[in-house]
């Protein structure tokens, strides 16, 4: 897992939606990223694989009973997709698949595709109780 590098920027768009911390929410996530990246003309992958595994990781992992997550997607100058998923569990913060020395069981394989896809990932904690886990695509090699 990357440590987050903060450098003022702000975004060129901006979208963000909060959503219900079920299955329903993860999927809608998906569904509303990829319409919100069609109209900004950003390709689609490998953002929305992004965007569905973050999302059903707070569905399911981070996910608190009558809680909602949020989405945030945001396109900078520098040419970077950045997208956001804050849930309300930030007692649960997720672990880079590589820092692990077990294989992952029937489920688990969600942050390694996560890493793989993406240039640089990472949580950022609070305002308490929640995290936000972010991932980013470098839009200019695509």
């Amino acid at each position: 897992m990357n440590q987050e590098i903060t450098v003022p920027c702000v975004p060129l768009r901006q979208f963000f939606v909060p959503l219900s911390a079920t299955r329903r929410g993860a999927r809608l996530a998906r569904l509303l990223a990829t319409e919100q990246l069609r109209a900004w003309n950003v390709p689609l992958d490998p953002a929305r694989l992004i965007v569905a595994e973050l999302a059903t990781n707070a569905a399911v992992h981070g996910r608190v009973p009558g809680r909602s997550f949020r989405l945030t997607l945001s396109v900078t100058r520098s040419a970077v997709l950045r997208i956001e998923v804050t849930d309300t569990r930030g007692d649960c913060l997720p672990v880079s698949p590589r820092a692990t020395v077990d294989p992952p069981g029937e489920s688990g394989y969600g942050l390694l595709l996560v890493e793989e896809l993406a240039d640089r990932w990472g949580v950022r904690c609070g305002p308490v109780p929640s995290k936000t886990v972010w991932a980013e695509v470098d839009l200019a090699g695509l």
